[in-house]
């Protein structure tokens, strides 16, 4: 599907550092859109674009009619700078400043790429805000209780992590095991690597190791860890900083220090990408030799590549399916589909990701495409159904 032209740009410049940042509204559904704020270098008005469209289909994917959860328009927000920099927080305090008035009436915002939750809580305290997703708060049969079944949410921990850094990766473990499901494809002895530490990435292996699955390599900024015994998860996650940066000094002696670009080539079946965009381009996609790469970051693989990989039998689960369990656990939380409690939360991402993954593979099956495609028809079915019941403001 050709996507039209985002309903608003802006391109922001700070006054103290002249770095840009940088808001797209793909569109309003009941006049809010949601999607993520990240940092990172490099940052552009293109690829918030892109991301905000895509936030744009994950919302559609998941509207159930039978839900308290409606789906909202998409959006994002970026910044350009490293998240690492010591003017990085000033800069996110101003520019939340500068987006003030967005955030408080259309779009609703939280943690990607480079940002935790509680940091942009904190700065956004600083910048004047209630919260980061207030614009949702009218949407609300009953606000106080809403937010605070959310809190509570966030308050809960499953062996020390709280349950919204768990959220996402469970969706994503699950559209894998979805797949393996469908091929007969056994846990044991299924081999998987992984680009990225982080929230997503972190629990993504977390929950694959749990189930069964062998992680055989993971990637950092410093680097690749390998061992093609299989690596020792709740070990490296335990060692991570802020950042997902692995202490080396828990490393064991099978473990191996490779280049950072040595997971595309890893001996596995599964490759999830979990960290920046882009991360996989035409030539990159020659080394790889997994039967499934699955999209836990944004835009991780680009379209020429994809299309190289498809004509080599290599399957792509698309990120705005594979990686939407986080936005969806908050809403469904807000809204009451599911209380503030993680049972109950990962059943509900377990099976909603099930169904949709299926449903998905189904379509791309029935229609002889590629899983992407088959995400977009879905899409495309989905939208005029939303826009008839709630509005829609492109």
């Amino acid at each position: 599907m050709t996507a039209p032209a985002p309903l608003m740009s802006l391109v922001w410049t700070d006054h103290v550092t002249g770095r840009q940042g940088f808001l797209v509204v793909d569109r309003l559904v009941r006049g809010v859109a949601s999607g993520g704020l990240r940092m990172r270098p490099g940052c552009t008005l293109e690829e918030v674009t892109g991301l905000a469209r895509g936030m744009t289909m994950k919302e559609a994917l998941h509207y159930d009619p039978e839900a308290r959860y409606v789906p909202l328009g998409g959006a994002k927000g970026g910044i350009d700078c490293d998240p690492r920099d010591p003017t990085a927080y000033g800069l996110l305090v101003r520019y939340l400043r500068a987006m003030r008035p967005y955030i408080e009436s259309l779009w609703t915002t939280g943690e990607d790429l480079g940002l935790t939750q509680d940091l942009i809580d904190r700065a956004a305290a600083e910048a004047g805000l209630v919260s980061s997703v207030q614009a949702v708060y009218p949407l609300l049969d009953d606000e106080a209780t809403a937010r605070k079944r959310l809190a509570d949410a966030f308050a809960v921990e499953v062996d020390g992590i709280g349950l919204d850094e768990l959220a996402g990766g469970c969706g994503v473990a699950e559209s894998v095991l979805t797949a393996l499901d469908r091929a007969g494809v056994p846990y044991p002895g299924t081999r998987v690597a992984v680009q990225g530490l982080g929230t997503m990435g972190g629990a993504t292996v977390r929950f694959l190791a749990r189930a069964g699955l062998t992680v055989v390599a993971v990637a950092d900024i410093k680097g690749t860890i390998a061992n093609p015994a299989g690596l020792d998860v709740e070990t490296l996650l335990a060692a991570r900083d802020g950042y997902g940066t692995v202490d080396r000094r828990v490393l064991r002696p099978g473990d191996r220090e490779l280049p950072g670009g040595a997971w595309l080539s890893a001996e596995a079946e599964v490759l999830v990408p979990a960290a920046v965009s882009y991360a996989i381009d035409a030539a990159d996609q020659a080394r790889i030799s997994a039967r499934w790469i699955v999209e836990a970051a944004n835009m991780p693989v680009l379209p020429r590549a994809e299309e190289l990989l498809a004509a080599r039998g290599v399957t792509v689960l698309p990120d705005v399916v594979v990686n939407s369990g986080t936005n969806a656990w908050w809403w469904w939380t807000l809204f009451g589909d599911i209380g503030a409690d993680a049972d109950e939360a990962f059943a509900h991402i377990r099976r909603s990701m099930r169904a949709l993954v299926a449903l998905m593979l189904d379509r791309a099956d029935a229609d002889g495409t590629t899983p992407r495609a088959a995400a977009h028809a879905l899409v495309a079915d989905r939208l005029p159904v939303i826009a008839d019941r709630f509005g829609w403001y492109r």
